[in-house]
């Protein structure tokens, strides 16, 4: 009986976490497809021209969605093993956080705390976080970035420094007289052009200022694209590495590990 039961959740545990079985990808594409229509539905009770007998239908489908997701909340903390662990971690709160709110505003009643409710309710926004969980590159990025996070914040660093030079500067040719009142407003000029956002609020009058503005345009062009260089040459490093898999250890909830792999190399956990 009792290596039924383990076999049983060892099966649900699969489905539910590890996308690597027929079932598994089925539950993982459903989940999915929910993850978006409830999410759709969330953006569409905030448009003010939607019809108010949509309202009915709509609270309808959030309760159909509550619940579903309510049941899939409860199947991952049966099926795993350390419960606490997937409970506590960013995506349990994550699932948590996605079935609060519908059941919180039954038991916020009375028209004056609406707002109090509207509020609430919108972090039902959250579900889409959740939407991380199915995209096999998310992991590959999230590695890429972690790898190259000294690289990024160097080059961080430089833009900081090129942004205060270029402000203070801006701030001695420029001037009080044609909106550069501060060194710390300058630099905020010089951001916003560097970035390329340019929302014209301050502008320079000078010949000179000019000059040093267009500099620091083109030279935000090429600073764009330094980032996604740096990110883009790690992602190609680890895809030239051996393959992982979408096996999800039940000791330490980590994944990423080798094709043949029969232990978690994080906790040494078996692994399914």
């Amino acid at each position: 009986m009792a290596q039924n039961k383990s076999r049983w959740k060892a099966r649900l545990y699969e489905t539910i976490f590890e996308a690597d079985t027929r079932l598994g990808k089925l539950f993982d594409i459903s989940l999915l497809i929910l993850i978006i229509l409830s999410t759709l539905i969330v953006m569409l009770e905030t448009v003010p021209e939607m019809p108010a007998a949509f309202t009915h239908y709509f609270y309808i489908l959030e309760w159909v969605f509550t619940i579903i997701f309510t049941l899939e909340y409860g199947l991952r903390i049966i099926a795993v093993e350390k419960k606490r662990k997937y409970i506590f971690s960013f995506l349990g709160l994550v699932d948590f956080l996605s079935i609060l709110p519908t059941y919180a505003a039954l038991l916020v009643t009375g028209a004056q705390v609406f707002l109090v409710i509207r509020t609430i309710r919108l972090l039902r926004v959250f579900r889409i976080l959740k939407l991380a969980q199915f995209i096999g590159a998310g992991n590959t990025l999230r590695s890429a970035l972690y790898a190259s996070r000294h690289k990024i914040s160097v080059f961080l660093l430089t833009v900081l420094m090129t942004v205060i030079i270029s402000g203070t500067i801006m701030y001695l040719v420029e001037g009080r007289e044609h909106g550069f009142t501060s060194i710390p407003k300058s630099i905020y000029w010089a951001i916003v052009t560097m970035t390329t956002v340019g929302y014209g609020d301050i502008a320079p009058q000078t010949f000179l200022g000019q000059a040093i503005a267009s500099l620091i345009m083109v030279l935000g062009y090429g600073i764009i694209a330094v980032p996604t260089g740096i990110v883009s040459a790690e992602m190609i490093q680890f895809k030239s590495k051996e393959k992982l898999t979408t096996q999800v250890c039940p000791q330490c909830m980590r994944d990423g590990h080798d094709a043949d792999a029969v232990y978690c190399k994080y906790c040494s956990g078996k692994l399914n």
